[in-house]
């Protein structure tokens, strides 16, 4: 389900982790693990590596930083010769890029993408044994896989040729307006609605990390969680149905503002017969299937990005910034 279109594009797997730069490690960890339910498969000075119950490597890592931010976003690709393929890619474009190593992880290629997006490319990670039947060890909402990310830009549309050129992302979903301009994008490699969401927006910037769940009764747990845990204020939006993608969602906010989507209920698009869906800029059930109403900081707040070079990648708005209808 993942080959290369062509032999000289590298075989990407599926999106694989992320890091997120937090302020206080003791506070995100009683968020993400006491009261979410991620497993810790190590623990480090100044880091924590976490996993779902599914997940056979680690799948997010918490660092502790002055700021807030995101340092890289990571996928899987299939082998080393992807790797080699990948680099060769940069050197035709002109993208400048390095080998780092990271915990479980000994060969990195890391990047930013023509975009501004901090990326990371392994072919090689440590395994670790699942979790998934060991269900006396399941906590909180219990957490199952991870399952995309969404990168809010400018430029869904530059964006999403890109990665499906390059890279052999393949087109879900899409929002257009009655002028034929793209407003956001879902595109994947494994064979789900999506690894990579793009909205409109001013970025680049991570609009959100999702984690796949076994039910919908499990996201209910964990509106029930965090309320008795006298912490309401993290949920920012559901639990509800979308329109795009069919899925079953919530939006919660982590104690520095990261964004983490808790998500169910897709479908596949492995399917030969499985064609694009459309959807209308104006049809108000692609945000929400059941009709309610979107918070202002959906769509206006979303993390930072390291810049390759350091520092944070600078946000900009496009042409689509501001007019007066929003992608979900």
């Amino acid at each position: 389900m993942t080959e290369p279109v062509s032999a000289q594009q590298p075989n990407v797997i599926r999106i694989a982790h992320g890091i997120f730069y937090v302020t206080d490690l003791e506070r995100s960890k009683y968020f993400y693990v006491d009261l979410m339910g991620l497993n810790i498969l190590h623990e480090t000075e100044g880091a924590l590596y976490l996993r779902g119950n599914e997940d056979r490597e680690w799948t997010l890592k918490l660092e502790l930083a002055p700021e807030a931010g995101v340092k890289h976003l990571a996928y899987r690709v299939g082998t080393p010769a992807d790797l080699d393929a990948m680099t060769a890619l940069l050197d035709r474009q002109s993208i400048p890029y390095r080998w780092e190593t990271e915990l479980d992880r000994p060969k990195l290629l890391r990047f930013q993408d023509p975009f501004g997006v901090p990326v990371a490319f392994y072919a090689e990670s440590v395994k670790h044994q699942w979790l998934l039947q060991d269900y006396h060890l399941h906590r909180g909402a219990g957490l199952q896989r991870i399952d995309h990310i969404n990168i809010m830009t400018p430029d869904v549309e530059g964006v999403m040729r890109w990665y499906m050129d390059n890279l052999g992302f393949r087109l879900s979903e899409f929002t257009e307006d009655d002028k034929g301009r793209i407003w956001a994008a879902w595109i994947q490699r494994r064979g789900s609605v999506h690894d990579l969401a793009l909205t409109n927006g001013t970025g680049p910037r991570l609009h959100h990390f999702a984690y796949w769940m076994p039910d919908m009764q499990s996201i209910i747990r964990l509106c029930d969680i965090l309320a008795g845990a006298r912490m309401p204020e993290s949920i920012e939006r559901g639990p509800g149905r979308h329109g795009v993608s069919n899925a079953f969602f919530l939006y919660i906010r982590d104690p520095d503002g990261h964004r983490i989507e808790l998500y169910t209920s897709d479908y596949v698009t492995a399917d030969p017969d499985f064609e694009p869906i459309r959807w209308a800029l104006d049809d108000p059930r692609r945000q929400t299937l059941w009709g309610a109403k979107t918070p202002k900081s959906w769509f206006e707040e979303a993390a930072p990005l390291e810049a390759f070079k350091g520092g944070w990648v600078e946000a900009k708005a496009g042409e689509l910034v501001g007019l007066p209808v929003h992608v979900i």
